[in-house]
């Protein structure tokens, strides 16, 4: 049995940090002996046992002494909260042990120590009320729905970032964000799923808005904690001034205390890239903007993306020329596609492209039809004039009423959720499915109406057999392995709002040889000669890992 202490600080989520990492982010937000400390104020929300403010008190203390200040010029400086007691007074000995370790009067350590260290909920009682210049921690880990009603409730009404599942850290990212003073700086160890996820959208688009992205240092394999967790931890590094430069930067499973330091070093010195055992960093001229997820790459890969972001327009053309979509949805798929064609009115069929029909690469028809209730007008058919589909649908009627496009629209209880296009038909396209491994556009030539389970492209502008090269290229799966959702067993989710990310050349830009060697590469599903041919499309050396 887990003792009380560590049995209730699990309960409140909370995951202590290693020191050499408190060291990292504290150097990484320019917290260093070197400035005069006394004269900002710091505030860690969530102090649990101490772990940054052992490391923060030694910092202060040290910078005090070298600025000949004495401890009372700091009694400020430090803002420190957590919710249990216990984590409190052990915080508060903390404190007063590390200053009267540097030789200070016992007595003004033991008072900073009781002014900087508070109990209390950040999200709640707004501590830093009158600005910090700089905020550093590892936010606690719980679910919402883990949170008592009515405090969840206090919290998203605090914090309207908090929306959907979220976990409480992105809560303690809004209060920290809103409590900097210009050109403060937030510093947090915290899982990163919020960059990536729907729940942190809101929060994304506040940082996209009104502050700066300076250093992504992402930690998934690196043993960050004094406890084994499973939270995709990253360092995040955000400041109260305009988007500038950002470190993006991956440690590796081997990153020790030296890489920390050289990463350190090399922030501060600029230059070039940063390679080392245990890390990889770059600098980005900018960050990604906006609520739409972050790319998870590394360091070189973001480099690529943002010059092909800054370079090259979307897949989807704005003015529609090129279309990405997703096929019909018909909410009782077991109803509306059959392989019996004469199951209903011939004109009440259409052949169905399934996502079985192009698993091989290439288009072959597995003899599938949408039972089709729409007319080419875009209205529903009258099933008075249909005998055998409305015989049909009648004996399906009680599963169809069922559906909640149904229930809103009873007297139009046989539609597909989705309208039919029947412009479409006739149309060339090419087909993903939703969901692989590997991206899979294959070419339909038209006759074929694309199941919800597939995505398509149309385009007026371009040769399907040329995109469709650079599609199946490394560059554009990089695309999709950066921005969409990763499923068990390495599975990738092609959905359109991931595909529209995609950067590709203008068609008319493309020379003829490089044309011709794209579309004999989809042809051939060749990736190899796709990537080569892509890379010259672009302009590009070679495709970094």
């Amino acid at each position: 049995m887990l003792p009380p202490s560590l049995q209730e600080a699990i309960e409140h989520g909370e995951v202590f940090t290693r020191g050499w990492v408190v060291e990292l982010l504290l150097d990484l937000v320019g917290y260093v002996p070197e400035r005069d400390l006394a004269r900002l104020v710091i505030a860690e929300p969530a102090c649990g046992r101490g772990a940054f403010l052992g490391p923060i008190s030694r910092r202060l203390g040290e910078s005090c002494r070298r600025h000949g200040r004495g401890l009372e010029d700091a009694l400020g400086s430090v803002v420190a909260y957590d919710l249990l007691e216990s984590n409190v007074e052990h915080s508060r000995v903390l404190v007063h042990q590390e200053l009267a370790a540097q030789g200070w009067d016992a007595d003004e350590a033991r008072r900073c120590a009781q002014h900087w260290v508070g109990q209390g909920d950040y999200l709640l009682a707004r501590p830093t009320a009158s600005g910090a210049d700089v905020v550093v921690g590892n936010p606690p880990y719980i679910r919402l729905e883990d949170v008592p009603a009515a405090r969840m409730a206090a919290y998203r009404s605090a914090h309207p970032t908090m929306g959907g599942r979220a976990d409480v850290y992105v809560g303690f990212y809004e209060a920290a964000l809103r409590s900097l003073n210009p050109g403060g700086v937030l510093g947090f160890i915290c899982a990163d799923r919020w960059m990536h996820n729907q729940y942190g959208a809101r929060l994304r688009e506040l940082v996209g808005r009104e502050y700066s992205v300076d250093v992504v240092l992402s930690m998934h394999d690196v043993d960050a904690f004094e406890e084994q967790v499973a939270a995709y931890p990253a360092i995040t590094v955000l400041s109260s001034r305009p988007q500038g430069e950002v470190v993006a930067a991956e440690a590796t499973r081997s990153f020790t205390p030296q890489d920390a330091a050289q990463l350190v070093e090399w922030c501060r010195a600029g230059g070039g890239g940063l390679e080392r055992w245990g890390v990889r960093a770059v600098r980005l001229p900018h960050w990604f903007s906006g609520g739409d997820f972050w790319p998870a790459a590394s360091p070189a890969r973001l480099a690529l993306l943002e010059d092909l972001t800054d370079r090259f327009p979307t897949l989807e053309d704005p003015h529609g020329a090129t279309r990405v979509s997703i096929g019909v949805a018909t909410g009782a798929d077991k109803v509306f596609i059959t392989t019996d064609p004469d199951i209903v009115e011939p004109e009440c069929l259409l052949p169905l492209a399934m996502v079985r029909d192009i698993a091989s690469g290439t288009f072959t028809w597995q003899g599938h039809y949408l039972i089709n209730p729409w007319t080419p007008a875009g209205n529903l058919v009258c099933l008075d004039d249909l005998p055998r589909l409305r015989r049909y649908l009648t004996a399906h009627a009680a599963v169809l009423r069922r559906r909640y496009v149904a229930v809103k629209q009873p007297e139009r209880w046989y539609k597909t959720i989705d309208k039919v296009d029947h412009s479409l038909i006739g149309r060339s396209k090419l087909l993903l499915p939703d969901m692989k491994t590997t991206i899979h556009p294959v070419l339909d030539e038209g006759g074929f109406y694309p199941h919800h389970n597939l995505y398509y492209i149309t385009s007026q502008d371009w040769d399907l057999r040329v995109l469709g090269g650079l599609l199946i290229s490394g560059i554009a799966e990089a695309f999709v392995h950066a921005y969409g959702v990763k499923m068990r067993g390495g599975t990738l989710r092609f959905q359109a709002q991931y595909l529209r990310k995609i950067r590709v050349p203008h068609p008319g830009r493309i020379g003829d040889k490089v044309q011709a060697a794209l579309s004999k590469a989809f042809e051939r599903r060749d990736v190899a000669v796709a990537t080569e041919a892509a890379l010259d499309a672009y302009g590009l050396d070679h495709l970094p890992d």
